[in-house]
């Protein structure tokens, strides 16, 4: 099992600096070595040790890059405006200071099969601090470590969670643990009752979760997963009263907890503290009565007009027409939902909005289309590849409608986003689109391969129904 990625961050860095933040002055040796010595500081822990050396290495091949780095560093690399830099996520000093001084009477949590983070998110933005995360994917692994820099790299873990179970107490930060989250993926659930769901192969990774619940013994547990899970609801709910917990599940709609997205999720929540979990619900869903709709113009419309790409495998080359992984702010004011899902917080930053490549054909289409038109609309009946068969792939083509919530962001945008075809431009979403949509704050960068931002993005728990959740999950354990 791999516990880290090691992974050169100086790429990033170096299309930060480019981005046009570093200032005209003169190169001084002494401001140079203090930026060292705080972004390359090298600290007694491997991911850090390893970073530290490679930014060292790197930075200093050219004076040019010394001084961007210099000037950036000079202008807020100070520790009252620590939380202000822009590099402060590859910085190992910012780094160590978030993961040494954390609070101290913070609730804690684990959460398995994390994904980039999302449900995470919404946890920590409540004041949750993580013991463990854990996931199987290298690229959902390397995105939630640099987005949560208050985690020591050594408690997130990537590898099988059955192997992760065999080690637990070593790779847990915090021996006590106050709610365990997650979604573990179920594909094999008999929807007729007639098998049950936790002896089913294929859902090994649900016994699993049932599992680490045994062993950590929460106070509270979280599980996302598919509506479709609703069928099972009452196996799910022996399984983890027969290891002492009350459970309860409900459907909860993110768009009724400030998310631009119709998107249904079964939620179960389980205490071995004799909480009402029904009652628990009922104040989660009661926060919706203070939260507006939003729709997808409020999330994407003062995001940078793109066309899509017109090279064929480029996803890693920046452009000004289709896009860079990291750029300018286009529009510096920030809408009301931006602010929401921001905390109030203006980047000035943008990351993944890149269109991706589209042939001609597809093209036409994306222009011809107007808001809510799908596949068999006539006025691409000519050029529709699958006209033939419009009673399938009606939806194969969708233009979206600014002014209502979006369908539901699916890992599917990794193949194309044919469905996804924005609603005043001729190309698909583009990951940072899909991200706001799942309500992810503008500093979170995703990183890995162009599709696997998708995929990603797709998977994860939106951050705002994370948030209230975890809202009233912690006014129980506070009440304890």
């Amino acid at each position: 099992m791999k516990n880290n990625i090691y992974e050169n961050d100086i790429s990033e860095v170096i299309a930060i600096l480019d981005s046009g933040y570093s200032s005209d002055c003169d190169i001084d040796k002494e401001k140079i070595n203090n930026v060292l010595s705080k972004i390359c500081k090298k600290i007694d822990d491997d991911f850090l040790d390893g970073r530290a050396e490679a930014l060292n290495s790197n930075i200093g091949k050219t004076s040019k890059t010394k001084k961007q780095v210099c000037d950036l560093y000079n202008k807020c690399c100070n520790k009252e405006k620590c939380n202000e830099c822009l590099l402060n996520k590859y910085c190992n000093t910012y780094i160590k200071n978030r993961i040494d001084n954390y609070d101290k009477k913070a609730p804690v949590m684990i959460d398995l099969f994390c994904g980039a983070g999302g449900l995470s998110l919404g946890f920590i933005q409540n004041g949750f601090i993580t013991s463990l995360a854990n996931d199987i994917e290298p690229c959902c692994v390397d995105t939630y470590a640099h987005n949560h820099p208050d985690t020591p790299r050594k408690n997130i873990i990537l590898g099988d969670i059955n192997e992760v179970i065999n080690n637990i107490d070593n790779l847990m930060r915090f021996k006590n643990v106050d709610v365990v989250v997650g979604g573990p993926p179920c594909q094999g659930f008999s929807m007729a009752n007639r098998q049950r769901l936790i002896d089913d192969p294929r859902n090994k990774l649900y016994k699993s979760y049932v599992k680490v619940v045994s062993i950590v013994k929460p106070k509270f547990f979280v599980m996302e997963n598919v509506k479709g899970m609703k069928s099972v609801a009452s196996q799910v709910i022996e399984d983890f009263e027969k290891i002492g917990y009350s459970v309860s599940c409900r459907l909860l709609n993110a768009k009724n907890f400030g998310v631009p997205q119709n998107r249904e999720r079964l939620i179960y929540i389980g205490n071995r503290l004799g909480k009402n979990n029904d009652e628990i619900f009922n104040k989660i869903e009661e926060q919706s009565k203070n939260i507006r709709e939003y729709v997808l113009a409020d999330a994407i419309n003062d995001l940078k007009p793109l066309k899509a790409s017109r090279k064929k495998n480029s996803t890693e080359l920046d452009s000004d027409i289709s896009g860079k992984k990291i750029d300018a702010k286009f529009i510096s004011d920030i809408n009301e939902y931006v602010s929401f899902i921001n905390q109030g917080k203006n980047y000035p930053l943008v990351f993944n909005h890149k269109a991706r490549y589209n042939n001609d054909r597809d093209i036409e289409i994306y222009g011809r289309l107007n808001q809510g038109d799908r596949s068999d609309d006539p006025k691409i009946a000519d050029i529709m590849p699958y006209s033939r068969r419009n009673d399938i792939f009606k939806d194969k083509y969708f233009k979206l409608e600014e002014n209502k919530i979006c369908k539901t962001i699916t890992a599917h945008m990794k193949f194309d986003c044919n469905m996804y075809i924005h609603p005043t431009q001729a190309r698909g979403l583009t990951p940072r689109e899909a991200a706001r949509i799942q309500s992810y704050p503008d500093d979170y960068f995703f990183r890995g391969a162009y599709t696997k931002t998708y995929m990603q993005i797709g998977n994860s728990v939106p951050p705002l129904l994370g948030r209230a959740i975890a809202k009233i999950v912690k006014e129980y354990l506070e009440g304890e």
